[in-house]
């Protein structure tokens, strides 16, 4: 089937069987929350007051449930605020797969408004780190991800996608894996 680059992304997280998203948005971002509000039903979103709280979140998640935690945020100075929470779950050895959006591809290197080289800056703290340029190696990408963060000595991984690949279209196959047995129940719903 034929969707966003974003839309993989999320269907991605609900086959690794993430059913918990830490992050605050971003522009950079925007696909991203946009598919994420759309599967609202399966996977939930908490809403920190920073970015560093959510990489904190995140590894807090992950070390009392015993599945990867999954972050977002958005480019430069969002990607930025994760460092403290990434190196936290790689001294510690805890699974994490932190997603960062990032300027268009064509813009990547040209100094453009907030933009970091965010996968160089986390080089020294991750397991491993990827930079999506090509929307047809999203899925997969993001599925070795979680690979990598729970293999081994366990840690994180970070996944820097930018806006152009959110945006774009892409073939998707799902995988086998585990799919959320029901919805994730809200207070909303409860009431």
């Amino acid at each position: 089937m034929l969707i966003t680059g974003a839309e993989a992304a999320v269907r991605v997280l609900l086959e690794q069987g993430c059913d918990t998203v830490f992050g605050y948005p971003g522009g950079q971002v925007t696909a991203l929350y946009d598919a994420l509000f759309r599967k609202r039903r399966h996977i939930r979103h908490i809403l920190t007051a920073h970015e560093q709280g959510a990489a904190h979140a995140a590894d807090g998640y992950a070390r009392a449930s015993g599945k990867t935690g999954v972050v977002l945020a958005t480019s430069g100075p969002g990607a930025t605020n994760l460092v403290t929470g990434i190196a936290a779950a790689y001294l510690d050895s805890v699974p994490l797969v932190a997603v960062t959006g990032n300027v268009a591809c064509q813009q990547i290197g040209r100094d453009s408004f907030q933009e970091v080289d965010i996968v160089g800056v986390t080089m020294p703290v991750t397991k491993h780190n990827f930079i999506v340029k090509n929307p047809e190696e999203l899925p997969d990408t993001l599925r070795t991800a979680f690979q990598i963060a729970k293999s081994g000595r366990k840690g994180p991984v970070l996944v820097d996608i930018p806006r152009d690949v959110q945006t774009a279209k892409c073939h998707f196959t799902p995988a086998e894996g585990p799919v959320p047995a029901e919805p994730v129940r809200t207070a909303v719903d409860v009431a």
